[in-house]
């Protein structure tokens, strides 16, 4: 059984992974701020871990996770997102708490446990912050999704994720009803004032910065 350590490198590998377009090695510093260790702790991590197979790397272009190394990175996700819908939906958590107590419930929790969890939740394909959770099998479902920033004014969308996992952020973005399942349209954009309109389903105006626009993630509605 991997360390908890392990399983955290993996972890964020996999989402630098996929958040890199491109495909290309993530750098073993970028892989060092995400898991908030110094460049040389990540280094020598990272190098213990490719010579176990988990990892391919390569010195001064970067880090890949292997095969056997990605079915374990999705097999911790899937406990985290898991978690966290499990403290929300049945224990009733706020959404901007969970993330912190996942990130040590997904080292502890048994497969058993967790396949009860997944069954009692109804195998629900996203977490509270809208994130996919990946299937037993490390599937994952594909949505094409937008930045909020980079919608067209007049085009009506739905929130369907919250990137950021900081709690104030996450505080702001219920407040001001920026939720998962939650439809607007994008009014107007103003770049010189950093603002953007949005106009709810109850046709009351919001504005927000654009620097936490690019924190969610939307779907356009087909019909706009």
């Amino acid at each position: 059984m991997a360390s908890s350590t392990t399983e955290n490198y993996l972890k964020h590998l996999l989402l630098l992974q996929q958040r890199q377009e491109d495909g290309a090695p993530i750098p073993t510093g970028k892989l060092a701020t995400s898991l908030e260790v110094t460049p040389g702790t990540a280094t020598v991590m990272v190098k213990g871990m490719a010579e176990s197979g988990l990892m391919a790397y390569e010195a001064r272009t970067g880090v890949r996770l292997t095969e056997q190394g990605e079915r374990l990175a999705l097999d911790v996700l899937r406990r985290h997102r898991l978690i966290e819908q499990f403290l929300v939906q049945v224990l009733g958590l706020d959404w901007s708490e969970v993330h912190e107590e996942a990130e040590i419930l997904e080292h502890a929790v048994s497969e058993k446990v967790l396949q009860r969890i997944d069954q009692h939740l109804g195998h629900p394909a996203f977490d509270p912050h809208g994130d996919p959770i990946p299937t037993a099998a490390g599937i994952i479902e594909s949505r094409k999704l937008l930045r909020l920033d980079h919608v067209e004014p007049g085009q009506a969308v739905t929130i369907c994720q919250v990137e950021n996992q900081d709690p104030a952020f996450l505080r702001f973005a219920d407040a001001k009803g920026l939720t998962p399942g939650t439809p607007l349209t994008v009014t107007d954009i103003d770049l010189m004032a950093d603002a953007i309109t949005l106009t709810r389903s109850d046709q009351s105006d919001l504005v927000i910065g654009t620097t936490a626009a690019r924190k969610i993630f939307v779907m356009i509605d087909s019909s706009t």
